[in-house]
């Protein structure tokens, strides 16, 4: 008799040539159905266990075998993990879908309320009145790297002062508008 890789069982190992669908799939049933039932009570729900028993014997049940399965157990066993995986990624899929439909749901509701919107508005007013407070050669930095999205060398290069300087007058601007945003608070 092969060696079996999966979980122990009661009962004889299997094997057959080609798969005789009713009364082959009855004894595997018989055979393996409680060692699949724990397999699958350790690692999924409760509500789940007698799903995943049936998709591994439906799986089988439907594959076209033309070889002998040798090692029924580690056969099975091997579709019980992959019925895992599959159920898995399907409810992960789904739970995404829904998770995103739900906080697309919230966001623009947010996003439409009047107040919201009248928030928005002011809170623009002020970062731009924080711009417009900079020093020039700091606002100058700020706003070829946020407005015009050049890297801190092309700053360095149009002003005519280091890539240092840059970064030094960019942590000056961005200090100042947090500074400025919360005392407005």
């Amino acid at each position: 008799m092969p060696v079996s890789s999966g979980p122990a069982l009661s009962g004889p190992l299997l094997t057959m040539a080609v798969p005789h669908p009713d009364r082959d799939l009855a004894a595997w049933m018989t055979a393996y159905g409680p060692g699949l039932r724990r397999y699958f009570r350790r690692r999924a729900d409760d509500a789940d266990v007698d799903d995943l028993i049936q998709e591994v014997f439906l799986r089988l049940q439907s594959a076209q075998l033309s070889a002998p399965i040798d090692n029924v157990e580690r056969y099975l066993f091997t579709a019980a993990r992959n019925a895992l995986i599959s159920r898995h990624r399907r409810q992960k899929a789904r739970g995404a879908m829904l998770h995103d439909e739900l906080e697309d749901g919230i966001e623009l509701a947010e996003q439409r309320s009047p107040e919201r919107i009248v928030i928005g508005q002011q809170e623009y007013r002020r970062v731009l009145e924080a711009i417009q407070n900079l020093p020039p050669r700091a606002r100058e930095a700020f706003q070829y790297h946020r407005f015009e999205n050049l890297t801190y060398q092309a700053i360095a290069q149009r002003m005519g002062i280091s890539k240092e300087a840059v970064k030094e007058l960019m942590h000056r601007a961005l200090v100042r508008i947090v500074q400025e945003m919360e005392s407005d608070l």
